[in-house]
């Protein structure tokens, strides 16, 4: 996976976790994903399009989901709250909006968010593109984060390569 389509994303989590939920984010180095890792409950998904292709998954587990959800709302979320997908879904539309802002030079749109739910799933990834996994570690819990991306070959993009990250 091309680092400058990946950077991005580490320095939106962090930031996007930062100011909106006043929460500091401890990012794992990235890694590629094991075939079939199960270890979300609920999965807040984004595709991408144009200039570069893919998507990005915020993977939580649920206790982790609900505090996420709630600490956005400023209000107690449980799973089974008509408001719960969506606070999710608006966290993954900012850290991919966030993301989509540092790709300088590339034409790309951003898919509404999916959510999906259900004990311990995976998100499959596309077998002709790799997926890289974060880690991440807060005090709202841990969760992951998946990023798929390619470049589209039909178009030109000039975007300088930076690296970004902890270990």
């Amino acid at each position: 996976m091309d680092v400058r389509f990946f950077n991005p994303f580490i320095s939106a989590i962090q930031s996007v976790f930062k100011t909106t939920l006043k929460t500091e984010i401890l990012i794992s180095k990235p890694r590629v994903e094991r075939k079939d890792e199960a270890d979300a409950d609920v999965s807040a998904i984004i595709g991408f399009s144009g200039g570069a292709m893919g998507s990005v998954a915020l993977c939580f587990p649920m206790k982790t989901a609900v505090a996420a959800a709630s600490k956005l709302t400023d209000t107690e979320l449980h799973q089974d709250h008509p408001d719960f997908a969506d606070a999710l879904g608006e966290l993954a539309n900012r850290v991919a909006g966030q993301a989509k802002a540092q790709l300088h030079g590339e034409q790309i749109s951003i898919s509404v968010p999916s959510v999906a739910m259900g004990a311990a799933h995976c998100v499959l990834k596309s077998q002709r593109m790799p997926a890289l996994m974060l880690l991440c570690d807060s005090v709202l819990g841990r969760f992951s984060v998946r990023v798929t991306m390619t470049a589209n070959k039909n178009t030109n993009s000039q975007t300088p390569v930076r690296a970004v990250g902890r270990a």
